[in-house]
């Protein structure tokens, strides 16, 4: 392989994305468009608004990426959620768009019991069919829901032969694939053989064992295995061989996010030396 040292950024929210991330020496970042667990319209926070964002983006040479909300579910059989989940996906990927993000990030969604799986998948090609953006979707595995749509690979793999028909990408989540009981020594390319592509990592340490089902991030830079069961550096060359930009979107403050940041580096800087 070519050797590869790409963007690390970080998730958090402020006001100013492009002060947050020099203050964590980040070059991509993520953040929400409002409340994530909330059907309220996104909105953009930055006070100059969307063009301004754009412009000062292109000048710190920072990528920025949407994570739309959390209630989101287009595949459940459920109307009263699918329905404004559409809505809900095209409001913020519309929105994204104005400032020229590089994807807006959305969970796989799940479905209820005894729903047929067949249908989640047709789902996702009616909703992906009817979005209005030119910002790409990137479908994001979770860790935890036997009715989980993009939890296992074999579900994430029939996901994606609706998906890549509609251009969608997919986001890996390292925490989410350790949780969800995925084997991480083979993981990029497991994924790979699932979805055909990579373009977005969420680095993330796990507080909990592997295949726990629970989504409790930790920071890559704490070596402590009691705090972080994970291996970090297993986590940077997750990052190395898929050739992606990372996004770190583990617990603490700046500082706690920049020591996340530059441990990644280092480690990415090593293995291309």
């Amino acid at each position: 392989m070519s050797q590869y040292l790409g963007r690390v950024g970080a998730a958090f929210d402020a006001l100013d994305p492009i002060a947050g991330a020099k203050a964590r020496s980040a070059d991509a970042v993520q953040f929400f468009l409002g409340d994530p667990q909330s059907w309220s319209a996104p909105e953009l926070a930055y006070p100059d608004g969307p063009s301004a964002l754009r412009d000062a983006a292109k000048a710190a040479g920072v990528q920025l990426y949407v994570h739309a909300p959390y209630v989101i579910n287009v595949a459940t059989t459920n109307n009263k959620v699918r329905i404004p989940s559409r809505s809900l996906l095209n409001k913020t990927l519309k929105l994204a768009s104005t400032f020229g993000a590089a994807g807006v990030i959305v969970h796989g969604g799940h479905l209820q019991e005894g729903d047929d799986s067949a249908v989640g998948y047709a789902n996702w090609g009616k909703a992906l069919a009817q979005l209005e953006s030119d910002v790409p979707v990137l479908i994001e595995n979770t860790a935890g829901g036997e009715r989980a749509m993009a939890r296992r690979l074999d579900s994430i793999a029939r996901l994606f032969e609706v998906a890549t028909e509609y251009g969608a990408g997919f986001c890996l989540d390292t925490c989410h694939a350790h949780a969800g009981g995925l084997n991480m020594e083979t993981l990029v390319a497991d994924v790979l053989g699932a979805t055909g592509r990579i373009d977005l990592i969420h680095a993330n340490g796990s507080r909990d064992e592997a295949n726990s089902g629970r989504d409790r991030h930790a920071n890559l830079a704490n070596d402590d295995q009691f705090i972080n069961q994970l291996d970090a550096g297993l986590v940077s060359e997750i990052i190395y061989q898929a050739r992606a930009t990372a996004i770190v979107e583990t617990p603490g403050d700046e500082f706690a996010q920049a020591a996340d940041i530059s441990f990644l580096r280092a480690r990415l800087a090593a293995r291309t030396n």
